[in-house]
């Protein structure tokens, strides 16, 4: 039988807020546990087990300078548990619960990824007149980018089906965890 896991929608919210610093609140990766799928499971007979669901804010404050706009960012990833959930109900052993988590872990790391690339390039941006839509056309094609990753993940794992498939992924998400470049919080 063939198990269906749903992609990560990375629900993402762009919104502008006065803050003092330019930061990544909360930006240390976090691993998943059961206790973070607290949401209320969907069952229509879909065959699905488990959904991941991530917010990305993106905040900014402008500060005009020469002929040049400084902005200051806090852009902050959030695994929001009431909004994923788990069938516990069709999981059968332990091992099967790691998978899912597994799988479910990769959902995170996208979102985890894309905040952490629109850190590192906000601080590479140097924002005019239009910082606006600058800012928001910057967010766009780096969501845009990390929405296909997602959509490429639940589609050559099937959800988790193609366990080599999986484990490419696995490996894949280990080694640029690894490897992630810093972020300069300057």
């Amino acid at each position: 039988m063939k198990i269906n896991l749903p992609g990560l929608i990375c629900a993402v919210v762009l919104c502008l807020a006065a803050l003092q610093k330019a930061s990544a609140q909360d930006a240390s990766y976090q691993k998943l546990t059961p206790n973070d799928f607290q949401g209320m499971p969907r069952t229509n007979g879909d065959g699905v087990v488990a959904y991941t669901n991530c917010t990305i804010d993106f905040h900014y404050e402008a500060n005009p300078k020469d002929n040049y706009y400084l902005l200051k960012f806090n852009i902050k990833v959030t695994m929001n548990r009431n909004r994923s959930w788990m069938n516990h109900r069709m999981i059968k052993s332990q091992d099967q619960l790691a998978e899912i988590l597994r799988h479910e872990q990769g959902h995170y790391t996208i979102a985890y990824m894309e905040q952490q690339e629109l850190l590192r390039q906000v601080g590479k941006t140097v924002f005019y007149a239009n910082y606006r839509q600058q800012a928001q056309a910057l967010f766009d094609r780096i969501d845009a980018k990390y929405k296909q990753l997602n959509f490429d993940y639940d589609a050559d794992t099937e959800h988790m089906v193609n366990r080599v498939q999986q484990a490419s992924w696995n490996a894949y998400f280990d080694k640029k965890l690894a490897y992630m470049p810093p972020v300069n919080e300057d």
